[in-house]
């Protein structure tokens, strides 16, 4: 979700580009990046339907959330926020009640199995501060009381370019590989007071694990290992005839292991 489109913006003298730095001209508006909602779709309302499912049926697959019990989560926020709030489109407001209330609901209803919140907006320590649901970890830029503060002014488009908390998570994340030994807990500690200029609060009552023995690539990516199996021609009719049953579209009972399309390794034991 992406309120405003900077990177079409006219006061942006590089069009379909962003950066976080004036120095290191890294694009953050690559070819990868996939945005569901822009602009005015980017209200509280929709938020809270694609975190708790509740959406027409209508809706396509790509703006939904589509997870279970098995799922790990990450939601990222950043913009102006207060204590308890944080803003939509400047005319709308998340309260911290709302947001904790459609965790909730995601809990009850599976949508997670653990789940990392992490804030970026002024007094963002209270965002997190009304969740009551389990497996969950809030991590804010600033405790109640204090500023987020903003980092690397652009004198060419005459603002700022970054907020300090997010660009230090940004090259922190960049260290990281998907085999990384980074835990929740180095991550929580990436942007000291000395750097952020506020107090960055992480709150962890609510999670079933140490944050010195998560890692990091448990929400910020991860590789699911597939063992291939051996080629087959779809246009074969024949080919297919001999690895599937046709008429109700299931594998036949005795297909033998050399004759499977693939398997999934499980990268680690839900139930650790």
């Amino acid at each position: 979700m992406v309120a405003d489109d900077a990177s079409c913006s006219s006061r942006n003298p590089r069009p379909a580009t962003i950066f976080n730095n004036p120095y290191s001209r890294v694009n953050l508006y690559g070819e990868e990046i996939e945005i569901d909602y822009r602009g005015y779709e980017v209200t509280v309302e929709n938020f809270i339907r694609v975190l708790t499912g509740r959406l027409p049926p209508s809706t396509p697959t790509s703006k939904r959330l589509n997870t279970d019990e098995h799922s790990n989560i990450l939601i990222y926020m950043t913009g102006h926020g207060g204590d308890g709030f944080l803003k939509f489109q400047d005319d709308n407001e998340l309260s911290n009640s709302e947001l904790a209330d459609a965790i909730e609901q995601m809990w009850q209803k599976r949508r997670y199995h653990e789940l990392l919140f992490i804030v970026d907006t002024c007094q963002a320590e209270s965002m997190g501060k009304l969740f009551y649901s389990p497996n969950v970890v809030a991590i804010g830029s600033s405790a109640v009381g204090e500023e987020s503060l903003s980092l690397h002014s652009d004198r060419e488009i005459g603002t700022y370019v970054s907020d300090r908390y997010s660009y230090y998570a940004f090259q922190f994340l960049e260290s990281v590989t998907p085999f990384s030994k980074r835990t929740l807990y180095d991550f929580s500690q990436l942007c000291p007071h000395s750097l952020c200029q506020s107090t960055v609060v992480t709150r962890t009552d609510l999670f079933g694990r140490d944050i010195h023995r998560v890692l990091v690539t448990d929400f910020f990516g991860s590789v699911r290992q597939i063992i291939p199996g051996p080629i087959i021609d779809f246009n074969n009719t024949t080919s297919l005839e001999s690895h599937f049953n046709l008429k109700n579209n299931t594998m036949l009972p005795d297909v033998n292991t050399e004759t499977k399309l693939f398997s999934y390794v499980t990268p680690f034991d839900w139930n650790l």
